[in-house]
């Protein structure tokens, strides 16, 4: 087995992921909290205008030893303590985001086909199959996502909910292999 003789679990699992990903964010209600307003939007607004698209924190820091300096210190202290992404002006356009979605779960199918075709043994039933190609597809989909909680804040509850969406990509991704291959 091949990674090219698995190219239709491939292209089925990256359309369906496209799918699934779409019901889950625009139907599914468990992301619609993920993100807070600001109290004073225009106040930020305003003080972010003019900022290149591009990642900052606040306060900015980036030698430990200015922790030392106490007007630093106090910066932190009294807040607010922030990563922020600041992305082009003008209203957003989901055609090349959509696009990019497709590639990355064309993408991790791929990376699921590479395992199952290393791992299974050329007749490997549904069931073991299912479980290369799901294990897979769920550690693709969310473990990055520890990582944005544990250093930048990401809330935990956004983190598990994102767990959530793995654990349906990862069982859709290993029943399309299982049932395809």
């Amino acid at each position: 087995m091949t990674i090219m003789t698995l190219w239709q679990p491939i292209l089925a699992a990256g359309v369906l992921m496209f799918i699934a990903g779409s019901v889950i964010w625009m139907f599914m209600p468990w992301h619609k909290k993920d993100w807070q307003p600001c109290s004073n939007e225009e106040g930020a607004r305003s003080g972010l205008r003019g900022l290149a698209p591009g990642q900052y924190n606040l306060p900015h820091c980036m030698d430990p030893a200015e922790l030392k300096d106490p007007e630093v210190r106090k910066k932190f202290e009294d807040g607010p303590v922030a990563f922020i992404t600041v992305l082009p002006s003008g209203a957003p356009t989901m055609g090349a985001k959509l696009l990019m979605m497709f590639i990355y779960n064309i993408l991790v199918a791929i990376v699921c086909a590479y395992f199952v075709s290393r791992t299974a043994a050329p007749d490997a039933d549904y069931l073991a199959i299912f479980r290369i190609a799901g294990t897979v597809a769920f550690v693709a989909y969310s473990m990055a996502y520890i990582q944005e909680s544990i250093w930048f804040g990401r809330p935990w509850s956004a983190t598990a909910k994102n767990f959530l969406d793995a654990l349906i990509y990862g069982l859709l991704t290993g029943g399309v292999f299982g049932w395809l291959v």
